[in-house]
């Protein structure tokens, strides 16, 4: 490896005497370049406040390229001839619901919380620009299919990744004049193909890795939150169709709580997810034959199972009446998932009358 990596509580500097060949999208110099410092500093997303971080650096005197972060926070994996530097910003926490239940919420508020996983790749070979932009486009492409893959909940998606960057590193040629032509220096034989097996498991281990070293995963509730489901909307929902005398504050937190109480029943949390899952397939058309889906009854199944899941074969008579009067969030509901919350509220307000 030919690089040292200085670190600051104002950025990182990755250095190198000798040089990278650079292809970056970065705040200060994106494209292709020939540089001696790959800088990360702690600044705004502006082009005058990164640089001046970035020249702060002892090898401040030495050719660079900068990247505004909010966050200098990173961790490296190393492989053979590949190292990969992971850069983490991340505004989400996960909260305490209930003794069973968690959620995850920003302080910032799921409009400007971030979470950014950006990575500097470098490889350890003298490569052509064009491997460079062939490597950038893998790892772009491997890192949005393993984030596809996890299936996060809609409102975390769309805060991931917005800031995020990349920059390839490769070694320099070397030269006998002082200046280069990359365009017809002599690279390293290099197989693309054997290598990208290799890059494309480090990018899903580095991604992996983040989601573990932020503790950062996600439940039930956030499912939940991702359809603009709030508990307090199905303790309102439920109330609607209950005799006027039995309600009251004790009601619903009755009602709340056996709410919260079926959320922790992985029998129902399956069936739950298994509908959210298919309203997601069928609202994005992703089951070709089956475009037009007004002839599905099978989600009145799922809701039945979640009531009686809950309450029992009792269950069902309240599943059929919250069903067909939609009341409260249930009414805006799409398919499917009106069907599934309705079992859900029919089964928890069925249980406590019971009790």
């Amino acid at each position: 490896m030919k690089f040292d990596i200085i670190e600051k509580d104002y950025g990182i500097c990755i250095h190198n005497s000798d040089y990278f060949l650079a292809f970056s999208d970065f705040t200060v110099s994106d494209g292709i370049d020939i540089v001696e410092n790959v800088n990360v500093v702690n600044a705004k997303d502006d082009f005058k406040a990164t640089a001046k971080k970035a020249e702060t650096f002892n090898q401040s005197q030495g050719s660079y390229i900068a990247q505004a972060s909010d966050s200098i926070n990173y961790f490296k994996n190393s492989y053979d001839d590949l190292t990969v530097f992971t850069f983490i910003s991340n505004d989400i926490v996960i909260e305490e619901f209930t003794d069973r239940l968690k959620v995850a919420n920003s302080p910032k508020g799921f409009v400007d919380a971030r979470i950014n996983i950006s990575h500097i790749v470098y490889v350890d070979k003298i490569l052509s620009p064009r491997d460079l932009l062939k490597i950038f486009k893998i790892v772009t492409n491997i890192k949005a299919k393993v984030l596809a893959e996890m299936a996060l909940p809609f409102h975390i998606q769309n805060i991931l990744n917005t800031d995020d960057f990349l920059a390839v590193l490769a070694n320099v040629p070397k030269s006998d004049s002082d200046s280069l032509d990359i365009n017809n220096a002599d690279y390293d034989d290099f197989d693309l193909d054997e290598f990208k097996v290799n890059l494309e498991e480090a990018i899903e281990i580095t991604v992996e890795d983040t989601f573990e070293k932020l503790n950062l995963t996600f439940g039930v509730l956030d499912y939940f939150v991702s359809e603009g489901i709030l508990i307090g909307d199905l303790v309102d929902a439920g109330a609607e169709l209950v005799d006027e005398a039995l309600l009251g504050d004790e009601f619903n937190s009755r009602l709340e709580a056996q709410i919260l109480k079926s959320l922790a029943d992985v029998n129902v949390v399956a069936l739950l997810v298994a509908a959210l899952r298919t309203e997601q397939d069928f609202a994005g058309n992703r089951i070709r034959e089956f475009t037009d889906v007004s002839d599905l009854h099978s989600d009145e199944v799922l809701g039945l199972a979640i009531s009686n899941q809950i309450a029992g074969t009792k269950a069902t008579f309240n599943f059929k009446r919250y069903i067909e009067a939609k009341p409260g969030i249930i009414y805006g509901l799409p398919p499917v998932l009106d069907c599934i919350f309705a079992g859900l509220i029919a089964g928890c307000v069925s249980k406590i009358l019971e009790d």
